[in-house]
């Protein structure tokens, strides 16, 4: 049986990801690779040992799969681009499938393709891509979101099968506030440690002290969470009720830092109201 023919147009840290784990694929083969730096692919392709540098558009050859790894500000004009030089697919082969990766824009993001009646979805893997080679390692068992066309949707899952992703559905027109709940959980928790981090440093707690503390409370609020919910592993003065403290520590983090001191104060109103009503606002939406 003939491999799927796949094309990466990206070679940032997670078209190298997606290179290394199709790498000993036997369903899918790497023909060619675009980035905005001809090094970048040819980078890309030594260190994956496969797939062939390409400087242009026009020197991309048909494929079954083509995955747009670029950033999101490039998506529409990546799609625009590909979409001037790969013409009509032929009409006795399946229409190609083509995704994007990006956490924030659908996937009629590449609407220029669907014109060609290519068939569009969007993956967007819930990891961090720090490193490539720590990526590969990370990545099974993965968590994706998907969204798009249902017949490209088939395909996609067949894929991330392959290469050790988990796929879900999201809505396509929640998209922004899918991406927004991931940067939440993710970004703004690491964001946080810098906080407190800092707040140690300034109430005099040694740094290498203040790196076990972090790591030791991060750790098990992790597992906590997991094991039972945020409600069930949130403890603290708000959640106890314990308007002294908190009102306290309101104007003492404000006098020392004035942003964290609206977080900390918004914050805790969120945390009563999560311990008294289970969850943090009045309404979650239609199906909540």
């Amino acid at each position: 049986m003939a491999k799927i023919r796949v094309n990466i147009v990206g070679a940032g840290r997670v078209g190298q990801t997606i290179l290394g784990l199709l790498r000993h694929s036997s369903k899918y083969s790497v023909q060619d690779i675009l980035s905005s730096r001809f090094r970048s692919a040819q980078n890309a392709a030594q260190i994956a040992g496969m797939g062939r540098a390409v400087e242009k558009y026009a020197d991309l050859a048909p494929a079954d799969l083509w995955i747009l790894a670029v950033p999101d500000s490039q998506i529409s004009i990546a799609a625009t681009e590909l979409a001037k030089v790969v013409g009509q697919h032929d009409v006795n082969e399946p229409p190609p499938v083509a995704f994007h990766c990006s956490g924030f824009f659908p996937a009629d993001e590449m609407a220029p393709l669907q014109k060609l009646a290519w068939r569009l979805a969007s993956v967007h893997p819930v990891l961090t891509f720090a490193e490539p080679a720590t990526a590969i390692q990370q990545f099974e068992g993965t968590l994706c979101g998907i969204e798009g066309e249902v017949s490209a949707l088939d395909f996609i899952k067949d894929f991330l099968t392959e290469i050790g992703g988990i796929p879900f559905h999201i809505n396509s027109d929640s998209k922004s506030l899918y991406h927004a709940a991931a940067v939440i959980s993710n970004n703004f928790t690491v964001v946080l440690q810098a906080i407190a981090r800092e707040a140690w440093a300034t109430a005099g707690v040694p740094d290498d002290i203040a790196k076990q503390l972090n790591t030791t409370l991060l750790h098990a609020t992790c597992e906590n969470v997991a094991a039972y919910g945020p409600l069930g592993a949130l403890t603290g003065p708000a959640s106890r009720g314990d308007t002294f403290v908190v009102s306290q520590q309101a104007k003492d983090v404000a006098a020392w830092h004035p942003a964290a001191g609206i977080i900390y104060k918004e914050l805790s109103l969120l945390a009563q109201k999560l311990k008294a009503d289970g969850k943090t606002q009045d309404w979650l939406g239609p199906e909540a």
